[in-house]
C-alpha cells in the first residue's frame, strides 16, 4: 500500500511542477488518504498480534 503511496506523491509533485493544481491536489489527497488506511491497518495488526500472544512450540 505504502507503494501507492508513493506513486500518488511522484504523480502530484510532476502534476505540481507542470501546472496541473487539479491533478496535483486529487493525487495529494488519494495519497493521504491510502496513507491513513495503511497506518491504521498497522495498528489493528499489531494490537491483534499483542492480543494473541505468542505460541509456544
Amino acid at each position: 500500500m505504502l507503494s501507492w503511496v508513493v506513486t500518488f506523491l511522484i504523480i502530484a509533485l510532476i502534476a505540481g511542477i507542470l501546472g496541473f493544481g487539479g491533478v496535483a491536489g486529487v493525487s495529494i489527497e488519494i495519497a493521504k488518504t491510502i496513507f491513513f488506511i495503511a497506518v491504521i491497518l498497522f495498528l489493528v495488526s499489531a494490537v491483534v498480534g499483542l492480543a494473541r500472544g505468542r505460541t509456544r512450540v
